[in-house]
């Protein structure tokens, strides 16, 4: 009498894409996720324009994606991806302040925000939160989204930059790295005339008297977000 025995079929591991401009960073990621037999790291990219043509491509399941990026900034991508690919899942992993940025992400598309400061192991472990349905954000993050969808009296402010949109926030960190309205403009192919809007708009909602306060205020920030981002990728 034969004994047929069923083989189980593995499932196809998940297909992962890394969007960052930092190659020593990325291999180490790639390395990292490489090295777990469900996962698979289908491509990389530096930047935007790049991610979006390999998108097609390597048709990943979920994307790794930095804040900042050269050209637009990782918040334009995740929206064009939700817009291109609604169903890959998307998870940032970034130096910048996560106080500011975690809601915009997910208000954006994305499913997670981890800090680069944060453990490898905690990586892997998002991915899988990701992965499995969840919403991964810190702890102080998801006490604040509580707090705002139940109309928490004590709910603050967490910066002054929360009344900006995600196009102003952008403008103001091209600002702050000392780049001219035309530059600026052409990386985020709009019209001079677009970007002076979107200035106007930032110095109404800081308050701002001028242009020369505000491009100080802008670099003071992009200082104090770099040297975050480089403390982070130290540890």
């Amino acid at each position: 009498m034969t004994t047929l025995v069923k083989k189980q079929k593995k499932s196809a591991p998940t297909r992962i894409l890394l969007v960052d401009d930092h190659p020593l960073l990325r291999t180490g990621i790639a390395l990292l996720l490489n090295g777990e037999s469900d996962f698979y790291v289908c491509g990389e990219a530096t930047s935007t324009l790049e991610a979006l043509e390999k998108l097609p491509v390597v048709n990943p399941d979920l994307v790794v994606v930095d804040i900042s990026l050269p050209g637009a900034d990782g918040i334009a991508l995740i929206k064009q991806i939700k817009h291109l690919q609604p169903q890959c899942q998307m998870l940032v992993y970034s130096g910048n302040d996560e106080a500011l940025y975690a809601e915009r992400v997910l208000a954006a598309g994305a499913q997670g925000y981890l800090m680069k400061g944060e453990p490898p192991l905690n990586l892997l472990t998002a991915i899988r939160r990701v992965l499995a349905g969840e919403i991964v954000v810190g702890k102080e993050i998801a006490n604040q989204l509580l707090r705002r969808g139940s109309n928490h009296p004590n709910q603050k402010i967490s910066s002054v930059l929360d009344g900006l949109t995600d196009r102003e926030l952008e403008i103001f960190r091209w600002i702050g790295q000392d780049r001219t309205r035309g530059e600026i403009a052409q990386q985020l192919q709009i019209s001079v005339k677009t970007y002076e809007a979107h200035r106007a708009n930032i110095r109404r909602k800081l308050y701002i008297k001028n242009a020369h306060v505000l491009y100080r205020m802008a670099v003071q920030f992009q200082q104090t977000q770099s040297t975050d981002s480089q403390s982070c990728e130290a540890r």
